[in-house]
């Protein structure tokens, strides 16, 4: 018969205890910042570095759609300019001192002679003119666009449709940050909570491993026994180290998440709707009318049908208005009129353009009918793996109870010689493990939830469901 351990007896009764004594110190930590889920969600928009990134897409696409609006309209222009100038002409005269040679010769004889004793001077050889001047000019011009074929209508469009893209990924980024705040605040509860289990199981078995010492050293128990709880010790050991890792390192993403200088207490915890929250075809209905990827494609399709639309601008004739005049009082000078300009010929084929961009509208509609057909298919996928985590959570309620009386029988039969501490110790690391795997299938259900309604485009009513919960996993 085996003879009782007080100290066992102690441990397990005290069980309880040390795992209320360490998740109230684990939340109770003087550094810990205490957040609920909203308050970490307001924080982290506030702080984000992605969602900010978004935010300046779309800003400057405003910007530019903006700075675009008047395009097509008129331009005017005042120019103003001042010169100076310097201009040389060289003069050969050579030919026409031969010329004056020559009609000297043909003059009278009598003229010749009295020509040769009043000698005429010759012409240098050559001259050069000299032009200077300096001078200012200034004037006023305006061009107007009258019918350009539609093509600022189509650079205006291609814009304002680059502007719901950017809103579309702006409104994705902030599905995606919501998630990732549940994954890493529930993440944290769960990995705290495991390492906790996993230190009350070591501690637990580091005093059954002393036990059996004790009652080896009695002749209670075999060698092999006694090797047995410390070959379950040494494992219920680096199972507490490696959960102790894993839950500093889910501290540290969820401080970073929300840009907090030390660790975060997270005050929401795991919860459950134990009844079916709304039916698939709400959130299959809610995607195709709010669905961001959505959006976006709706956006790539008004670009592809705007570049078509520039392409077919080419083709059409382009009439602009013009005139200028100086700046000046009196008699200025001016000129206004009216051009035409189209193109007849090109060696550009715009019909192979003009098919090319309409390839690109048809490939954004067949790109949307199949991003509905995924997203319904994400959807259901996600709302039958909350469904899963939901009734996997409640029929593990009979596993934890189970694993409980098992306890309670281990620790009975000990005491009363029908079982060994091997037993108990099993029986304690079952426990441990059942219990983290509820907290586990909590948290596969808080993380369904985010993802169902990150894929139906609700995220932002994730709060909602947290008031809606009626079993809090504390």
């Amino acid at each position: 018969m085996l003879i009782p351990h007080r100290p066992l007896r102690f441990v397990l009764l005290t069980l309880p205890a040390l795992a209320l004594g360490a998740a109230a110190f684990a939340q109770s930590r003087p550094d810990a910042l205490p957040l609920s889920f909203d308050a970490a969600r307001a924080r982290m928009v506030e702080r984000s570095d992605k969602l900010a990134a978004a935010r300046s897409a779309v800003e400057s696409k405003e910007l530019q759609s903006e700075g675009l609006k008047r395009l097509g309209g008129p331009v005017v222009n005042v120019s103003g300019l001042a010169y100076a100038y310097n201009a040389n002409l060289n003069l050969d005269l050579d030919p026409l001192n031969q010329k004056l040679g020559q009609i000297g010769q043909s003059l009278p004889p009598s003229i010749q002679s009295f020509i040769s004793r009043v000698p005429i001077p010759q012409l240098p050889n050559s001259y050069t003119l000299n032009r200077h001047d300096t001078g200012t000019n200034t004037s006023i011009s305006a061009v107007w666009p009258i019918y350009l074929g539609g093509a600022t209508d189509a650079v205006r469009g291609f814009v304002s449709a680059q502007t719901r893209e950017a809103q579309a990924d702006a409104e994705q980024a902030g599905h995606e940050v919501d998630t990732l705040l549940v994954q890493r605040y529930f993440g944290a509860q769960l990995a705290q909570r495991a390492a906790t289990l996993r230190a009350q199981a070591e501690r637990t078995i580091a005093q059954h491993d002393a036990a059996a010492q004790k009652m080896l050293a009695a002749g209670v128990i075999s060698r092999v026994e006694r090797l047995q709880a410390s070959a379950a010790y040494e494992e219920a050991r680096r199972n507490a180290r490696k959960a102790e890792d894993d839950a500093a390192l889910a501290a540290v993403a969820l401080a970073r998440t929300v840009r907090a200088d030390g660790t975060v207490a997270p005050q929401t915890p795991l919860f459950l709707i134990s009844t079916p929250i709304e039916p698939l075809n709400y959130f299959i209905d809610s995607a195709l009318m709010r669905h961001p990827g959505l959006g976006k494609v709706a956006a790539k399709k008004s670009q592809a049908e705007q570049l078509h639309e520039g392409e077919e601008a080419l083709r059409r004739p382009q009439v602009i208005a013009f005139g200028t005049r100086q700046l000046k009082s009196g008699n200025a000078d001016w000129v206004a009129g009216l051009g035409v300009r189209w193109t007849l010929y090109d060696s550009v084929d715009r019909d192979a353009l003009s098919a090319s961009s309409q390839k690109q509208v048809e490939q954004a509609e067949h790109t949307d009918a199949q991003a509905r057909s995924d997203i319904s298919l994400l959807v259901e996928r996600n709302w039958r793996a909350l469904e899963n985590a939901r009734r996997q959570y409640l029929d593990m309620k009979v596993s934890v109870e189970l694993s409980e009386e098992v306890v309670k029988l281990r620790v009975a039969g000990l005491r009363e010689g029908t079982s060994t501490t091997l037993d108990l110790i099993d029986a304690e690391t079952n426990r441990a493990k059942v219990l983290t795997e509820r907290a586990q299938a909590a948290n596969e259900y808080v993380q369904a939830l985010a993802q169902l309604l990150e894929s139906a485009g609700l995220s932002e009513k994730f709060s909602e469901y947290i008031a809606r919960a009626d079993l809090k996993v504390n």
